[in-house]
């Protein structure tokens, strides 16, 4: 027997070898590429800057977490950064629920897969010119002025309203909050809803007691995509934010003058996300992704 097929018999009768083997390759890019540039990144945080030449000098200081926490401006941007990510998940949840009801309970059967299909589609478009395209809309005098100028209002302008109804409307991350609700809605058997209508519920009390219970789990996994997301966003900001700044602006202003501060803010996107899916594996979202 050839050392190729001894080898193809002990892997066989070895199936968790097998596995391993597979996953040693991938796993050993994954820690390279991605740990090791976290662990560089958390390192070079610890360093300081020449104030006079913009040089990084490698000695170990805290100073730079201590300004995130003493500044002002550093602790105002973290906080508003958290803020728009859990206002953008929010608002993609109660926009997402009734699409994903409807394509998943409502709409006829052969219709369902060309409604997800319609979902995906506004991924397949520039992430740049959705975002323009918003920032004409609510430009002055552009189509939200002209849309709500019969009623008296004007449009919110260039701000940081713009900023979350950008993330939320222009379809950037609407769609990783629609498609696991959709799934979970299509999973929830039939005769659960049958047998609450049959007891007498109407149908806030199904949707508090039945519906909502069972796609939890789905909603958080949903809102882990379109918090992480919007929270190192930093391009819409800079199109329609006007003078908002969040965390990825600060990062990206400091990468040539001062690259240990950078580094420190870009930790704490890594800190809230690592809380934040901490907090949603309670919920069971980390099973339904």
């Amino acid at each position: 027997m050839s050392l190729l097929n001894r080898t193809a018999g002990a892997l066989y009768r070895r199936p968790r070898l097998r596995l391993s083997l597979l996953l040693t390759a991938p796993l050993l890019w994954l820690a390279v590429l991605y740990l090791g540039s976290l662990s560089v990144l958390f390192v070079s945080a610890f360093w300081t800057t020449d104030s006079f030449t913009s040089e990084v000098v490698k000695v170990w200081s805290t100073d730079n977490f201590r300004e995130l926490f003493t500044v002002p401006v550093y602790r105002q941007v973290i906080l508003r950064s958290i803020g728009v990510a859990l206002s953008v998940t929010v608002l993609c949840a109660v926009i997402a629920f009734p699409v994903a009801f409807y394509t998943a309970r409502v709409a006829k059967p052969r219709w369902r897969p060309l409604l997800v299909v319609a979902i995906l589609t506004p991924l397949w478009a520039s992430y740049l010119v959705k975002v323009y395209a918003w920032r004409l809309i609510l430009s002055q005098g552009g189509l939200a002025d002209w849309v709500l100028k019969p009623f008296g209002l004007s449009g919110p302008g260039f701000g940081l309203p713009a900023t979350v109804l950008t993330l939320t409307l222009t379809y950037l991350w609407l769609p990783y909050m629609i498609l696991p609700i959709h799934t979970a809605l299509e999973q929830l058997p039939a005769n659960l809803l049958d047998a609450s209508a049959d007891l007498g519920a109407r149908a806030g009390r199904t949707f508090r007691s039945v519906v909502l219970p069972m796609v939890l789990p789905s909603v958080a996994a949903g809102s882990i995509f379109t918090f992480s997301l919007s929270l190192g966003d930093y391009i819409t900001v800079q199109i329609v934010g006007g003078k908002t700044q969040l965390i990825g602006n600060l990062v990206y202003s400091n990468i040539e003058l001062n690259l240990p501060m950078a580094a420190a803010l870009g930790t704490v996107p890594v800190v809230v996300i690592v809380v934040y899916l901490l907090a949603m594996r309670r919920t069971g979202a980390l099973s339904s992704l």
